[in-house]
């Protein structure tokens, strides 16, 4: 007769023992896991604030300007009006400088290229705005250039304005004079969200009003395209349609075509919309358009998987008390499923907000320095050539002067404010509305 032993259950034997020390190694797999991602996007964060938060302030230079009603006409009557507001400009700031002994041994025309080549358009639209400063003196502000502005900023030093073409030495010590006498200031640069795009020897005047502009029509595109559309088609596959083979491919298909890399919309798009249709290149309606076919396949999964979750006693209950199969639906089932549906269609136009392979295939690359005319009205989604912010962020990197970097990085900053905005709508609609059964 053999007796076996059996220990105690509060003693922990081997095989206990080691199945406790996987869970404890799980576990710390997944903190470091956690780790991991919270530092890289830490990183990510730090990089793109510290390099991009400067250009959300700008260096401008400040002096007493006085002009008449006569130098007024004279410059409207010019060939070249900007070059006259030029001039005008030129002479308030000389007499500053003079008046001040700020220039010293600085070349007259060195310290008059401090000034950005916006000047003189900004003088003139400052002029035609306020008339009634004819006749009077008034305190100027305008941008300094982008070379100055970066001396501020730490991307320009006495060693390399040596070796820079754009600035000279002569002007950065100017620059501090003027600094020490008040005459140049950093203020936070609104300019930078209702300013269009500018050239490449003026970065400093460059902004994100049109890219906004043209983000916000393909967004209203979107919106009013893909969901009714989307929610039309989940409702059907998921509450009307027979359950066959035709419906699982349709399905298979709707999951594939949301896994499909953006650019290949792109290319879709550019058969479709640009090459077979004649939509106009680069305008915001190809451009929404594109981003719907996009969207579409996360607006539908994202539907189907709310209606899905409201019980099936929801609609027995309605047919049990007399009602149709589409009474039940739009009365009880999709109100109950729309705040799964708003969150889903938010996280989709938050993701079509962000996109730039396929706009990049479409040509919406152009540089559009002034807001088109059309903008005013519908005409502006047809015909007008736009851009959008994923794009600007993508122009501006191409550039080789440093202060485009800058904008790059801030123009992200704002994109990534627009998409948690969305993101943080998107959670407050799901907690307010949503019901647990």
């Amino acid at each position: 007769m053999s007796t076996s032993k059996h220990g105690s259950l509060l003693t922990l034997d081997a095989r206990t023992k080691k199945r406790n020390a996987a869970e404890k190694r799980f576990r710390a797999y997944g903190l470091g896991a956690i780790g991991i991602a919270v530092a890289a996007l830490t990183m990510l964060l730090v990089s793109i604030i510290a390099n991009g938060a400067s250009s959300f302030r700008q260096t401008y230079i400040s002096f007493p300007v006085t002009i008449s009603a006569e130098e007024i006409e004279a410059a409207e009557s010019a060939l070249l009006k900007t070059g006259a507001y030029n001039k005008i400009i030129q002479t308030g700031l000389l007499a500053y400088l003079s008046e001040r002994d700020l220039l010293q041994d600085t070349p007259e025309a060195d310290a008059f290229g401090m000034i950005s080549g916006e000047a003189g358009s900004t003088f003139r639209k400052f002029i035609l705005a306020n008339p009634q400063a004819a006749g009077t003196t008034f305190q100027l502000d305008l941008l300094a250039n982008g070379r100055i502005d970066g001396y501020y900023k730490g991307r320009v030093t006495a060693e390399t304005a040596v070796l820079d073409k754009n600035v000279t030495p002569l002007q950065l010590e100017l620059a501090d004079r003027l600094a020490a006498d008040g005459a140049l200031v950093k203020q936070f640069n609104f300019d930078f969200f209702t300013n269009p795009d500018a050239s490449d020897q003026r970065p400093e005047a460059a902004g994100l009003g049109v890219a906004i502009l043209g983000s916000l029509y393909m967004m209203a595109v979107v919106l009013c395209l893909a969901l009714p559309i989307g929610v039309a088609a989940s409702i059907y596959l998921e509450e009307f349609a027979k359950k066959n083979w035709i419906t699982d491919i349709i399905e298979v298909n709707i999951a594939n075509l949301a896994a499909v890399p953006s650019i290949v919309y792109g290319i879709l798009g550019l058969a479709i919309f640009i090459n077979f249709a004649e939509f106009n290149q680069s305008s915001p309606l190809v451009g929404g358009l594109v981003l719907t076919l996009m969207t579409l396949p996360t607006i539908i999964i994202s539907t189907r998987a709310s209606l899905k979750s409201i019980p099936p006693s929801i609609r027995d209950a309605a047919l049990g008390v007399g009602a149709s199969k589409m009474q039940s639906v739009f009365h009880h089932v999709l109100p109950l499923a729309a705040p799964g549906i708003l969150t889903g269609t938010i996280i989709g136009l938050a993701q079509a907000l962000g996109e730039t392979a396929p706009l990049l295939l479409i040509g919406m690359v152009a540089f559009v320095k002034e807001y088109p005319a059309a903008y005013s009205d519908t005409a502006g989604l047809f015909g007008e050539a736009a851009t959008a912010l994923p794009v600007q962020v993508f122009n501006w990197t191409q550039r080789s002067d440093p202060a485009f970097v800058e904008r790059a990085s801030g123009a992200i900053i704002t994109l990534l404010i627009f998409l948690l905005m969305m993101n943080a709508l998107a959670i407050f609609l799901r907690k307010k509305f949503e019901r647990r059964w």
